[in-house]
């Protein structure tokens, strides 16, 4: 992206995207999972033979400690144990609606306006993040409570990725990695979005796939490392446009055992764009490589290309190709407030809530 937008970018603390940035994303082109979950061992080894007394106490602990261990073993995997079943199914696929307003995660009013527009509540909720900024628990904590995981897309903004990869900044990720874990909750992390498009500092042309690869490693293995075990990492990429500068992300991909599910950025700027014809490729390309849980990770469709069949194409898209679900975009001409797009929106969902078990 130009000078400009990028500027633009910056503006908010939250580094969200501006339209001029999500014009060249897309240019209008036509579960086997892991939690990650990894159970500490235990030592209860007590020498010598107890009594009765002593062996009734003993195994009570035991019992408390094992309950303990498997409640926090649900509690990382939450996300993927309550919403995907085989990638390669989409009938057995449970979808998940998410939603990005820009008040957030300052504001809940904007998805309170959702939820009252659509009859939809968003059960994950995106922001975007920007170095050194610490993780919001309160925002996170508030969309629990609402029924929603927090999904924080982390901009590396005025860094070098080669100096995150080396450990120079391990303090704030220890510090990020701690408030993570002290939230105990599940949470979507997803680190340099859209590394395949030029748009940002991280990206295509700009950071090689080499030290993008380097750093994410660093970061997943860092936290792993301090015990967190309630994140889920997703990789999210940009649909692929050859002819627009938009290659495939395949030379950024960090590895099996550094990913759970894999992120696609794409919007319905074309009139005649279809799911597939946007993301079908992509999606192809994808599947090349891990069989991972895919979610829609930002889209949307501005209201001068027939919003409302957009919307019905997406949620039949999703569907059909087995996937998560999506994460709409709501901002400026983004935002669903004509009321067939209203009506399409509803009608998608119910759909989804009667085609899941």
């Amino acid at each position: 992206m130009s000078a400009t937008e990028e500027a633009s970018a910056r503006q908010s603390d939250y580094s969200e995207p501006n339209p001029g940035m999500l014009r060249r994303r897309n240019r209008g082109l036509a579960t086997n999972r892991r939690s990650g979950a990894v159970a500490g061992d235990i030592d209860a080894a007590v020498h010598g033979t107890p009594g009765p007394g002593r062996r009734r106490r003993r195994t009570a602990v035991w019992v408390s400690v094992v309950v303990s261990a498997t409640l926090l073993l649900i509690g990382a995997a939450f996300p993927l144990l309550m919403k995907s079943r085989s990638s390669n199914d989409s009938k057995q696929s449970i979808p998940y609606v998410g939603l990005y307003d820009r008040g957030l995660p300052l504001s809940y009013a904007g998805v309170n306006a959702f939820t009252t527009a659509t009859g939809v509540r968003p059960d994950v909720l995106m922001y975007y993040s920007t170095w050194n900024e610490p993780f919001q628990s309160g925002f996170a904590t508030t969309a629990a409570k609402r029924g929603a995981v927090p999904l924080v897309q982390i901009n590396p903004y005025g860094i070098n990725l080669a100096a995150v990869a080396s450990g120079q900044y391990d303090d704030y990720l220890n510090q990020y990695a701690e408030a993570v874990r002290s939230y105990h909750r599940p949470v979507i992390l997803s680190l340099g979005h859209e590394m395949n498009g030029s748009w940002y500092p991280w990206g295509y042309t700009r950071t090689s796939p080499a030290a993008f690869i380097a750093a994410w490693r660093h970061v997943v293995t860092l936290f792993r490392g301090l015990g967190v075990r309630n994140v889920t990492w997703m990789w999210t990429v940009n649909v692929m446009e050859t002819a627009g500068g938009i290659p495939s992300p395949r030379p950024w991909w960090p590895g099996k055992a550094y990913v759970t599910w894999v992120g696609i950025d794409g919007y319905y700027y074309n009139p005649s764009a279809t799911f597939a014809s946007l993301f079908g490729p992509t999606i192809t390309t994808v599947r090349e490589v891990t069989g991972d849980p895919i979610l829609i990770g930002e889209t949307g469709a501005p209201t001068d290309v027939g919003q409302p069949a957009k919307i019905a194409d997406l949620f039949a898209g999703v569907r059909l190709y087995g996937l998560l679900g999506f994460v709409w975009f709501s901002v400026a001409d983004y935002s669903i407030n004509d009321p067939d797009a209203i009506a399409a929106f509803r009608r998608g969902a119910a759909a989804y809530q009667k085609a899941t078990p």
